[in-house]
């Protein structure tokens, strides 16, 4: 293959493989901005009470003045009945989980960009032990999501 050729596709797989990283943590900022930089939000804890259309709501509880009307996406990890730390988005009433579990669930979309990549890089770069990599990260940050929601 000629180097120029070989140049050519290099560069253009690893602006590929930046830019499905740079989209994996673009998703994954607007959640994890608001669990990561806890500084002057509100948290506290919310009991869900009712599950319906894609959300589930329930009161504000501990840590916070309570109130009624927050809203949590209605994800496999939220179930009517039981009770999350949350932080509550900036001038809105919808929360978003906190702690370890809030944080991994918030990074998500990386994972599966991380694994999207490695595709791209092992295969189309051709740099197989660098794909390994970024498959094993985005494998372990899924797993660590999976098990701590």
């Amino acid at each position: 293959m000629i180097p120029a050729m070989r140049f050519g596709r290099v560069t253009a797989m690893g602006a590929v493989a930046v830019l499905i990283l740079i989209a994996g943590v673009w998703a994954s900022w607007g959640t994890a901005q608001h669990v990561l930089l806890t500084k002057g939000r509100e948290r506290g804890t919310v009991e869900v009470t009712r599950c319906a259309g894609g959300t589930c709501s329930g009161t504000l509880t501990q840590g916070a003045p309570p109130r009624g009307g927050i809203v949590l996406k209605d994800t496999v990890a939220v179930s009517e009945g039981h009770t999350y730390a949350v932080i509550i988005k900036p001038g809105t009433d919808e929360a978003v989980r906190s702690g370890p579990s809030g944080i991994l669930y918030a990074w998500v979309p990386l994972g599966g960009a991380l694994l999207l990549a490695s595709v791209v890089v092992a295969g189309g770069m051709r740099r197989v032990r660098a794909g390994w990599a970024l498959a094993g990260t985005g494998t372990a940050l899924l797993t660590a999501a999976f098990l701590a929601v």
